[in-house]
């Protein structure tokens, strides 16, 4: 008997037919002897609608309220799935994250998960009960309510696994795995059976949507096993697992773009020690992530420093950076918010040279123009004009032969 944790998303649990079909997956594991824990999103659409209601009633509501409110909407989904499960003669038992204790602190909106409670659920699981978890929420230590932030629903599961010792956590969306790039945007991608936590999580940060990249960082750490599933079809999947020698026979493994990115840049700012804390400081202290960051060589005591950060920050880094500049003696900040992140990731790279350039020079044969350029050891990303964003990712896929399965 395995114990196995399942968690599907919004578009999963989108209607009541929709969630039984989810019932019917997890009786089925149920019914093969496994103990099953199941993590749900809210209705697809639903958390939005909670943040344009809150949004409607204060332009700018309190933490602590904002979450109560928005935490709701799993609340729904939980109890409609375990209703169903019992009415098919399967027990099931639904628990909001207080009630699992799920444990955050009390960053409300991105609240961070600090410790999972698993003795009420461990009993339930003993009784033969299916368990129904809430997503994207948990409790901080005054007992409020926080959520996790977007995506968060994945960091609950893979969470719950951990602290279970669960044998896999699958993760079930819209698609039957993960793609060698988005096969919205490109015809020949391609599914990969089985991807590294690191690729994955370079995947998840550079602008795939499968997996949130806080999911990923924890099953690495814990080495629980995902697997991505389509909800709708037994077909495919993605194992997503420790590295092995074979997955370093791909020198790429997949394709991301973001074009939620922003580019800022301070121009004719004074080259000395402190300087660069003094423009960052304002940023870290309104929680604004900084992505790609280069500096300029100094040039009569002068530099330019160019970064990136979410569009939605970049109006609210662009004002802070005003009154940077004005204390620091710089010239002004310039921001182009017309620009798109593209990424090739492999662990392959480690052990391949080469491929920086084979990626520069295909971009360059299609005139497109790389603005920023930023590596790991196993990722490569540019930041190219918006309009190029297309073109770029169908043209690394082929450059790096990704459509072909390798053996």
């Amino acid at each position: 008997m395995g114990l196995i944790v399942q968690k599907y998303g919004g578009t999963s649990v989108a209607d009541i037919e929709k969630i039984r079909n989810v019932a019917r997956r997890a009786a089925r594991v149920r019914e093969a002897g496994n103990q099953v824990v199941v993590v749900l999103s809210a209705m697809a659409g639903e958390t939005d609608r909670l943040i344009r209601l809150a949004q409607s009633a204060c332009p700018d509501p309190p933490g602590r309220e904002f979450d109560a409110l928005i935490a709701t909407g799993e609340q729904v989904t939980v109890t409609l799935l375990s209703m169903i499960l019992n009415e098919m003669n399967h027990p099931a038992k639904s628990f909001l994250g207080f009630q699992v204790r799920i444990r955050t602190d009390s960053a409300h909106a991105k609240a961070r998960i600090l410790e999972v409670e698993t003795a009420e659920i461990a009993k339930a699981l003993r009784d033969g009960i299916i368990c129904v978890v809430a997503g994207f929420q948990g409790v901080d230590e005054r007992g409020d309510i926080t959520t996790l932030g977007r995506g968060g629903s994945d960091t609950s599961a893979v969470a719950l696994a951990a602290a279970l010792k669960a044998d896999v956590c699958d993760i079930y969306t819209d698609v039957d795995g993960v793609y060698t790039t988005d096969p919205n945007l490109c015809a020949k991608a391609r599914r990969i059976d089985r991807i590294s936590y690191d690729e994955m999580l370079e995947m998840a940060r550079t602008g795939a949507k499968v997996l949130q990249p806080r999911s990923v960082e924890l099953a690495k750490k814990y080495g629980v096993p995902i697997c991505v599933k389509c909800s709708f079809s037994d077909e495919g999947g993605t194992l997503v697992t420790k590295e092995d020698k074979d997955m370093e026979k791909e020198v790429v493994s997949g394709v991301t773009y973001d074009r939620d990115q922003a580019k800022l840049t301070v121009v004719h700012v004074p080259d000395r020690p402190g300087i660069a804390g003094k423009i960052f400081t304002p940023l870290s202290a309104r929680n604004i992530v900084v992505d790609m960051i280069i500096q300029n060589a100094s040039l009569e005591g002068y530099t330019d420093l160019t970064f990136t950060v979410s569009k939605k920050d970049s109006r609210e880094a662009c004002r802070l950076l005003q009154d940077v500049c004005r204390e620091i003696g710089a010239a002004s900040v310039d921001l182009d918010d017309n620009v798109a992140k593209v990424s090739i990731i492999g662990v392959g790279m480690v052990s391949h040279s080469g491929v920086a350039s084979r990626m520069f020079t295909a971009l360059a044969q299609e005139g497109i123009n790389i603005l920023m350029i930023s590596t790991s050891e196993i990722k490569i990303s540019c930041v190219v004009q918006a309009k190029y964003t297309e073109l770029a990712v169908m043209v690394l896929h082929d450059t790096f032969g990704l459509e072909q399965k390798r053996d």
